[in-house]
């Protein structure tokens, strides 16, 4: 048979066959309309603030499809494509009569079907509709279902299917999870090699997998090249300098970052595809890899999380919970940002925060570092030894014990809890206990986010912000009053920031505290510039004890490396406000160049002879006693000056006993104003009026 006789008749095949097409769609495509719905569902995806994917879930047969459009692809691979699988694509309506006719040539030329003029319609149809075999009748029924699909769709939401539900080989679908596997990055630009690898892997995907068959791929690829050379897709030279690009021999794993941030995302709203967090890609990169880098230091069962927070939106940035998720030796599951801990000396900030603001002290004040008895509890510090005469700066960057008890008996451990409310943060206190002196050395439990959020005011002038969870949570400024005056603020971050960074740490202007619990079980360091709060926790999640863990030994190298490799520029602290300045001992006020409290609960800043004067609470206090819940705790009382015995008055009515002790407490009938007085010895009285809420 003479070779036009053969096109005359592949051609008329083609029409006739095309004809036979629109025919049977005419009769039947309302009776039998392509079943859209049941192509594959795509896989969950978890993305960060700038929608870049930080995590995706495989679909539920174990496949990574990711969904995929037009617009998420570089504008060379669809050209590529379309030049490789359908030159006349935004030509034809579903079926290529040209190519049907060049079809039915090669099956009379050859015995055999030679190609079967898939368009990538009628790739679509297939894969809405897969079937085994390469049969006349399954390629009629795919060119049915693309002209159908044809008048459903456009040619860019054909493109997005294609693109979407592709295979790739594996459990690999759609070029999005092929170019993360192969090239680790997303396909919106990509190089002409990269480009023909993906145009070619989807004709035979397991025989050309790089991973399996690398020379097949290969092959592939060069045949991909000269075809877009030829259709002048790529430009001149291209082809020959992308076949020298190696083919990679081996797939990657796909974005696997915020494995608890992502978990809870996916329950919260397990039917939605995208869930959006408000963390940030390069930030949670760069936390995983030094909690990854501190793994191998810590050994076996240690665990640590890291939280990092914008202290102005409250929008956490990064977020840590484990070392490893999957890793059972050290309970990676569990998110230990939301365990409460207890907290060691992380806390001491705010007790020198009030001691600042209410004028006990100044950075310059002498405080004395030396054993103390506080009605039975005994403070020692860390290592044991004690400095004598401290100034207040020295003793709060040494983290010594004894100075941060004397404060917070001065302040009141109520009122130190009272101001952690304001941020919005309420520690745990010890079954049946009221708050104690303890507080100061980690007597209570916190979770790291907690302490985060405490930290957030002294980043941001004392003004405390709610951080989010990551996911849905609702970040912002808190109502109410500061937890810390602005001044008081400044004295708190101007010590903190004088702190020597650990061995071998450059200095990046941050203010940081550590901290380390009793028996050796938690290692804090929380550290700060203008803009963000970076908090470190490490432990065991079972509780044990790890001898010689300590948070400066341990948890604040990890604090200055995640600060390097979160890849944010170091913000400046906060300029001192109006009235914030460092005063040389020498220029302090007499009352200011000592601080001590003696045996009678007296603070010694001028003479005991002094009329007797209510230094807790203070006058026109708004004191939080639970009595919302009706069950209203003791208000504690304390007095400097005059001589005993005391007599308190609430209201007119004195209370039961005589004391000669200067602290008291008074428990009130309700809430709302009450009027307290006490006389002294010698007939001497002051007065204070609070409000009771």
């Amino acid at each position: 048979m003479r070779l036009w006789h053969k096109v005359t008749i592949g051609t008329t095949a083609g029409i006739l066959l095309a004809g036979a097409v629109f025919f049977a769609l005419d009769t039947a495509d309302s009776a039998f309309p392509p079943p859209l719905e049941k192509i594959g569902a795509v896989s969950a995806e978890v993305l960060d603030a700038d929608g870049q994917l930080l995590r995706a879930f495989a679909t539920s047969e174990g496949r990574w499809r990711l969904k995929t459009t037009v617009a998420d692809v570089d504008p060379q691979f669809t050209r590529m494509l379309i030049a490789y699988e359908d030159r006349r694509f935004y030509d034809h309506h579903g079926i290529d009569p040209l190519a049907i006719g060049r079809a039915g040539l090669q099956l009379i030329t050859n015995g055999r079907i030679v190609s079967g003029a898939s368009t990538l319609s009628m790739q679509v149809a297939r894969l809405i509709e897969p079937r085994a075999g390469r049969s006349l009748s399954a390629k009629f029924l795919q060119m049915v279902r693309a002209v159908q699909i044809e008048l459903r769709l456009s040619k860019e939401e054909i493109l997005d299917l294609y693109l979407t539900h592709a295979p790739y080989g594996g459990n690999l679908e759609g070029v999005r999870a092929a170019s993360l596997a192969y090239f680790g990055k997303e396909p919106k630009r990509l190089t002409v090699a990269q480009a023909a690898l993906l145009v070619a892997l989807p004709q035979l995907p397991e025989r050309r997998r790089p991973d399996r068959n690398l020379a097949a791929a290969e092959a592939a690829r060069k045949r991909v090249l000269e075809r877009a050379a030829v259709a002048d897709a790529i430009g001149e030279g291209e082809a020959e300098r992308a076949e020298a690009t190696l083919v990679p021999a081996a797939r990657m794993q796909l974005p696997a970052l915020a494995a608890h941030v992502a978990e809870a995302a996916l329950r919260r709203k397990p039917k939605e595809r995208e869930h959006r967090t408000t963390l940030k890609k390069q930030v949670q990169e760069g936390l995983e890899a030094t909690a990854k880098n501190a793994a191998m230091k810590l050994g076996p069962k240690l665990s640590l999380a890291i939280v990092m927070a914008d202290a102005r939106s409250g929008e956490i940035a990064g977020e840590v919970g484990s070392v490893d998720y999957f890793d059972a030796s050290r309970s990676g599951w569990i998110d230990m940002t939301r365990v409460s801990r207890s907290p060691g000396s992380t806390l001491k900030p705010f007790i020198y925060g009030l001691a600042f603001e209410q004028g006990l002290v100044s950075q310059e004040t002498i405080i004395e570092d030396r054993p103390a008895d506080f009605f039975g509890y005994r403070p020692r510090n860390f290592d044991m030894r004690y400095q004598g005469d401290v100034t207040v700066r020295e003793a709060l960057q040494l983290s010594l014990n004894v100075p941060a008890v004397r404060l917070l008996d001065a302040v009141n451990p109520a009122r130190l809890l009272v101001r952690f409310r304001r941020a919005g943060v309420r520690p745990i206190l010890p079954p049946n206990e009221t708050p104690g002196l303890a507080i100061g050395l980690g007597g209570v439990g916190i979770t790291l986010k907690d302490v985060v959020q405490l930290y957030t005011a002294l980043a941001n002038k004392g003004e405390p912000v709610r951080i989010g969870d990551g996911v849905t949570g609702a970040p912002g400024k808190i109502d109410g009053e500061p937890l810390l005056e602005p001044v008081a603020v400044w004295n708190v971050s101007d010590i903190l920031s004088g702190v020597v960074p650990p061995a071998g740490a450059p200095q990046r202007g941050i203010a940081y505290k550590t901290g380390t619990s009793y028996g050796y079980r938690d290692a804090w360091s929380i550290g700060y510039d203008g803009r963000y709060v970076l908090g470190v926790w490490v432990g065991r999640p079972d509780n044990g004890a790890v001898p010689g863990l300590t948070g400066y030994g341990t948890a604040a190298p990890i604090l200055f490396e995640a600060f390097a490799k979160s890849g944010i520029a170091t913000t400046p602290l906060s300029r001192p406000p109006s009235g914030a300045v460092r005063v040389a001992q020498a220029d302090l006020p007499v009352s200011q160049r000592r601080f001590s409290i003696n045996a009678s609960g007296l603070l010694s800043t001028s003479s005991r002879e002094q009329a007797p004067q209510i230094v807790y609470p203070p006058e026109g206090a708004h004191v939080d006693l639970g009595a919302k819940s009706g069950d209203l705790s003791p208000l504690m009382l304390k007095l400097q000056g005059g001589r005993a015995p005391f007599r308190w008055l609430a209201n007119g009515k004195p209370l039961p006993d005589l004391s000669r002790r200067r602290i008291n407490q008074w428990t009130p009938d309700g809430a709302g104003y009450s009027k307290l007085t006490v006389i002294d010895a010698m007939g001497r009285a002051a007065s204070v009026g609070v409000f009771i809420d």
